[in-house]
C-alpha cells in the first residue's frame, strides 16, 4: 500500500511541478491553482472511493482529478488550451471534467458544486446505485449560504455524500480567524444532525482510515458524513510562486508542513530502488502528457459556436 500511496502522492507532485515549470513561457493558457502540499487529502479520500462513485471539486482541483483517475493527458492539453483537453480546451485549469472516471466537475465559484454533488447524491439514492458522492471544498465554503442549504438538505434526505473540507487555514489570503469567531467546522456539520470528524496534520494514512470508516457508514445507509482534513498549500493562491513575501502569512509557519509531507516520510520509508522506478515511470508518464498537450491542436473557429445556449 505504501507503493501505491507513493505513487499516487508523486505523480500529483511532479505535474503540478511541471505545471509551475512550464507556466511563465505563457504555453499554459488559463490561471492555475496548485495543489502541491494538499495532495495527501485527495489520495487518501479517493483510495477508499469505488469507481462508480463520484467527486465534485473546487478550482485547485488537479490532485483531485488525478487521484480519483482523471486522464492526465487531457487535463494537461486542457490547461494547455487545446482541442484534446478534457472541456476541448474551454474550461482550463479550473474547470475539469472526466465523466468516466467519475470527475463531474470542478468550478472557478466558491461552493458552486457543493449543492451540484448533493443534487447527485440525490439521483443516485433515487437510483439504488449504491455509489456515493464525495463534495471536496475549502474551509472558504462553509461560510456560503450553499453550504449550509446542501447540508440541511443532505441530512434530511439522508443522502449518500461525504463531505470533505480542505482546510489550508486561508481563504485567498485571509486567515481562518480572521473569517470565522470560532474555527468549529465539524461543529457546524454535527448541528445538521451528522456525523463529524477532525484529522489533523494532513497524513494520508489517517485520511485514508478515516475516510474509509465514513464510506462504509455512508454505505451502509447513515445519510451525509463531514470530515475535515487540515493541509496547508505551498504555493501562492494562484500561480507557481512563493508569496511569503506578501505578509499575509510566515515561512515559519509553513515549515512545519513541510516536515510533515506525506510524500518525503513515505518515500522514505520505501526500497531506494522500489522508489526510482516509480519516479521514472511517473516521470515518464507526465513527459508523454506534456508532449502530448504541445503537439495538439487548438479549438478551430466553429468551437466559438458549439455548446452555447441562447434564447432565440
Amino acid at each position: 500500500m505504501s507503493e501505491v500511496l507513493f505513487r499516487e502522492l508523486y505523480r500529483i507532485r511532479h505535474v503540478e511541478q511541471e505545471v509551475a515549470r512550464v507556466y511563465p513561457t505563457d504555453k499554459i493558457k488559463s490561471p492555475v491553482h496548485l495543489s502541491i502540499g494538499q495532495e495527501a487529502v485527495s489520495v487518501g479520500v479517493c483510495q477508499t472511493l469505488r469507481a462508480d462513485d463520484i467527486v465534485f471539486g473546487t478550482y485547485r482541483s488537479h490532485a483531485l482529478f488525478l487521484a480519483k483517475g482523471g486522464n492526465l493527458r487531457a487535463m494537461i492539453a486542457e490547461l494547455y488550451g487545446k482541442a484534446t483537453g478534457c472541456t476541448r480546451g474551454k474550461g482550463g485549469s479550473m474547470h475539469l471534467i472526466d465523466v468516466a472516471a467519475g470527475v463531474m466537475g470542478t468550478s472557478a465559484v466558491v461552493g458552486t458544486t457543493i449543492p451540484l454533488a448533493v443534487g447527485y447524491a440525490y439521483a443516485l439514492k433515487m437510483r439504488g446505485s449504491g455509489a456515493l458522492v464525495a463534495a471536496f471544498f475549502g474551509d472558504g465554503a462553509v461560510d456560503e449560504g450553499a453550504f449550509h442549504e446542501s447540508m440541511n438538505f443532505a441530512a434530511l434526505k439522508k443522502l449518500p455524500v461525504l463531505f470533505v473540507c480542505e482546510n489550508n487555514l486561508y481563504a485567498i489570503h485571509s486567515p481562518q480567524a480572521a473569517r470565522q469567531a470560532k474555527s468549529n467546522l465539524c461543529e457546524r456539520a454535527a448541528s445538521y444532525g451528522m456525523h463529524a470528524e477532525h484529522v489533523e496534520y494532513g497524513d494520508v494514512f489517517t485520511i485514508r482510515d478515516r475516510t474509509a470508516a465514513a464510506v462504509s457508514a455512508i454505505r451502509a445507509g447513515s445519510g451525509p458524513r463531514f470530515i475535515e482534513c487540515m493541509t496547508y498549500r505551498w504555493k501562492e493562491h494562484v500561480g507557481p510562486g512563493d508569496d511569503f513575501a506578501a505578509g499575509y502569512r510566515t515561512r515559519a509557519e509553513a515549515e512545519p508542513w513541510y516536515a510533515r509531507d506525506s510524500l518525503n516520510l513515505i518515500g522514505a520509508r520505501l526500497d531506494p530502488a522500489v522508489r526510482a522506478r516509480i519516479e521514472h515511470e511517473v516521470q515518464a508518464e507526465v513527459r508523454d502528457a506534456f508532449e502530448f498537450a504541445e503537439s495538439s491542436p487548438f479549438p478551430g473557429h466553429e468551437e466559438l459556436l458549439t455548446d452555447v445556449y441562447g434564447v432565440a
